[in-house]
């Protein structure tokens, strides 16, 4: 598996990615999705398998240091691809990003029904500080988990 930044000809390939694995309303849209890639304060980690996208991660951070704060977007993995530790390599990719951006926390929302990811967030040194009701539409709630960042 091959591991790196994002390139603007992989919008297509992101975005398809995006519409395998999740339906309208949970999709981003794609001018929203471009915004995100496209944000001076974001990065973007692509993981691929022989030229084929087989995940991708996108975080943002805000703030200034020493308490800037990363947050996760999006970590979506092809369904051909999982349970190979993709995931979990996208994340720490997004991390060090983050760290190297100068954020102290990073943080997310979960969808509360999303076992898988919520194993890979809880095994990762995640922790849930919180949750807020209907976040993914009605009777959907979201978890909130953090996670500090150190050098």
């Amino acid at each position: 598996m091959n591991y790196r930044l994002y390139r603007p000809a992989d919008f297509s390939q992101i975005y398809a990615l995006e519409e395998s694995c999740f339906r309208t309303p949970d999709r981003f849209g794609r001018g929203y999705m471009r915004s995100l890639i496209a944000h001076p304060a974001s990065a973007t980690w692509i993981a691929e398998d022989a030229g084929v996208m087989a995940g991708f991660a996108i975080a943002h951070w805000s703030g200034e240091p020493p308490r800037r704060t990363a947050y996760i977007q999006t970590i979506e993995v092809d369904a051909t691809f999982r349970r190979r530790g993709i995931a979990h390599k996208l994340l720490q990719l997004i991390e060090q990003s983050a760290l190297d951006a100068g954020a102290s926390l990073i943080w997310l929302h979960v969808d509360a029904a999303n076992a898988p990811a919520i194993a890979l967030y809880s095994a990762a040194g995640y922790v849930q500080q919180g949750s807020e009701d209907n976040y993914y539409g009605p009777g959907r709630p979201a978890k909130l988990y953090i996670h500090p960042l150190q050098r």
